[in-house]
């Protein structure tokens, strides 16, 4: 649980160090960089942790596909409430093989 927690806030500060920037179209690509690599130092300090704490209970392709499917939460949250984008059906449906990819690397076989 330790390991999802600081995925979750590891993919916070990414999603906004590379979509954040998204609204700010008027300023100078090379502000918005530096910005968005400070953003992603705290990424960097949640993420790295939580990867050696999971791996062992989760092997690296597990740990891999943990951390995209949160991307994709936070992703769709962030584009709904920060960028005001519509959730279309369409996306939900590719979200839904992504998830069939998960059952199939998670189950035992």
């Amino acid at each position: 649980m330790k390991t999802i927690l600081l995925l979750l806030i590891s993919n916070i500060f990414m999603t906004f160090a590379w979509y954040g920037h998204l609204k700010f179209t008027q300023t100078s690509l090379w502000k918005v960089i530096l910005i968005s690599w400070g953003i992603a130092f705290f990424e960097y300090c949640f993420q790295v942790p939580a990867n050696r704490i999971g791996y062992g209970q989760f092997n690296g392709f597990q740990l891999k596909t943990i951390q995209e499917i949160i991307t994709l939460v936070v992703f769709v949250a962030f584009s709904i409430f920060y960028l005001k984008e519509e959730l279309k059906w369409n996306y939900l449906v590719g979200f839904v093989f992504i998830m069939l990819a998960v059952f199939f690397i998670f189950k035992k076989w």
